[in-house]
């Protein structure tokens, strides 16, 4: 049964990717509307005022963050806390380490070697750096590399690769 309407925060173009793709058709099972909004270009005021307005509405959100170098995902929250203070910290999920870990998460070992690159047994510690030093030559960029992983992505592999990835589908799907 749906739960009226949900808004992801998200922080750009490579999450927005991501759950248009995987995320949302997921979503849509549980939601009447699954609206995707991208902050990190955002003023922390317009962000704050957005998240005042998801909760006048009565709406559910998910505010996606990266780890991005701090120790673990409660400090990140807490961080992420003191710059909006509208956010809830039951709203907040932590991507560990990055988006990009999410993306190689969902690849098999055919899939890997499909797309000529190493095949992971987990995820969890692999950054943005790790991610652009893999893409094979073939692609003619990083989001042609990105939208070809989306096509081999099998949710039951990402679950078992990526703690952070299986706990979002926990709470959300």
């Amino acid at each position: 049964m749906a739960h009226s309407r949900l808004f992801i925060l998200l922080e750009g173009d490579d999450d927005e990717r991501f759950f248009n793709r995987l995320m949302k058709p997921q979503l849509l099972q549980r939601y009447d509307s699954v609206e995707l909004w991208k902050y990190a270009q955002e003023t922390k005021k317009k962000v704050n005022s957005f998240l005042q307005s998801i909760k006048a509405m009565q709406a559910e959100y998910i505010y996606l963050t990266d780890v991005n170098g701090v120790p673990c995902a409660t400090a990140r929250k807490q961080k992420t806390q003191s710059k909006y203070p509208n956010l809830d910290e039951h709203g907040i999920m932590v991507a560990i380490k990055e988006i990009e870990s999410w993306y190689l998460a969902g690849m098999d070992v055919g899939s890997s070697k499909q797309l000529g690159i190493p095949h992971f047994r987990d995820t969890d510690n692999l950054t943005k750096e790790n991610f652009n030093a893999i893409i094979p030559k073939k692609f003619t960029s990083r989001v042609d590399f990105m939208q070809e992983l989306l096509k081999y992505f099998k949710f039951e592999i990402a679950k078992r690769k990526n703690k952070s990835l299986a706990y979002f589908l926990q709470k959300k799907s």
